[in-house]
């Protein structure tokens, strides 16, 4: 028997653009505590969140992504009809079919690449990342657009006192490519069904048909927490260990932007050098999803702290629960960006014995 054609493997990949969109309407603890019973000391207090972006009705999902990833192709120097393939991580694209990467492609102007999403809740991006990475190791695939983006305002009830403070919409993406030897390192991933029910939706899709009822995002914060802070300690260290690098060669640690609290308590686990640079885009962006580990890297390099090189360790984790991580090496930021980074206030950081997240 004849065996078939095979493509030639290539040594690595590697991150040659990232980009991101940031909304436009700002809303702060202030506001939010006109729907919910509860004060911005308290919102600042357990999660860190000062004010959190929701999207207009112009800013669609497809809007958020397309903006986020023209600023990967720009950064990356690369064009649309380059891009091979498009992966986007999302959980809020409320059509069933057809995609929204396949909507993007259009859009972009990257048709026929093949283009698919996958829902791996917020840490999609980490898990559209390895599959771009392994698919041009293959060499199947030559240039791959890596998409995450939600509107979590969409499926937020602004009554739940639990979670209505937490989410936010944004986008983020990554143009990924070869390179001469991997800048992209092994992924962590994995999930645990154990604790699938802590997070979820009030009502599946036809349910929510049959009784004329909204579904919204529902989740219970104290066993979350307790994971999170416990058993995603344990992931990163593994992601560390993977990547054959030690901590001392870290330069930034980007987590998923869950809750401040948690990111703290990750830390005293971890014992990182402080050299290392912590993300704490979640201050004013509140908790993106998938979007939020690209989003915290994009305050990064507006900040102006990213140099060509960088080595940073990022992990996801959220709804299954899922998680995912690697470190990557981070390209420089292009000449001409000169955005501006603004700020919230910063938030209290007293320690908070209560490890609960309903007021």
């Amino acid at each position: 028997m004849t065996d078939l054609p095979q493509t030639s493997p290539r040594p690595g990949s590697a991150i040659l653009g990232l980009g991101a969109y940031e909304p436009s309407r700002v809303i702060s603890n202030q506001q939010m505590c006109q729907w919910i019973d509860s004060s911005d000391e308290w919102i600042r207090q357990r999660t860190g969140i000062v004010e959190r972006r929701w999207a207009e009705p112009e800013e669609t999902l497809l809007a958020m992504t397309a903006a986020a990833s023209r600023r990967a192709l720009d950064q990356a120097g690369t064009t649309p009809d380059q891009i091979d393939g498009i992966i986007v991580a999302t959980v809020t694209h409320l059509e069933q079919t057809p995609a929204l990467a396949v909507r993007l492609a259009g859009e972009l102007g990257c048709a026929p690449c093949p283009a698919w999403d996958i829902s791996a809740a917020c840490a999609g991006f980490c898990h559209a990342l390895a599959q771009a990475d392994a698919l041009i190791r293959a060499g199947v695939l030559e240039h791959v657009l890596v998409v995450a983006g939600d509107r979590l305002s969409d499926l937020t009830d602004l009554t739940d006192r639990s979670t209505a403070f937490l989410f936010a919409d944004g986008a983020g993406a990554a143009v990924v490519g070869p390179s001469d030897g991997p800048r992209i390192g092994p992924v962590v991933w994995g999930s645990d069904p154990s604790q699938g029910h802590t997070i979820g939706q009030t009502l599946d899709w036809r349910q929510a048909v049959e009784r004329s009822q909204p579904a919204y995002l529902r989740m219970d914060g104290q066993p979350v927490f307790r994971w999170a802070t416990t058993a995603m300690a344990e992931v990163t260290r593994r992601i560390l260990a993977d990547s054959g690098l030690t901590a001392e060669q870290l330069d930034f640690f980007v987590p998923h932007q869950a809750n401040n609290r948690i990111t703290d308590s990750m830390l005293r686990h971890l014992r990182l050098p402080q050299s290392v640079q912590v993300a704490r885009s979640i201050q004013r962006l509140g908790n993106t999803s998938a979007s939020s580990i690209p989003l915290a890297i994009d305050q990064l390099y507006r900040a102006g702290q990213v140099a060509d090189g960088a080595t940073c360790l990022m992990v996801g984790f959220g709804a299954g629960l899922v998680y995912a991580g690697q470190v990557v090496i981070l390209p420089g930021r292009p000449a001409g960006d000169d955005r501006p980074l603004v700020l919230a206030d910063p938030a209290p950081t007293t320690p908070v014995p209560d490890l609960t997240l309903n007021p």
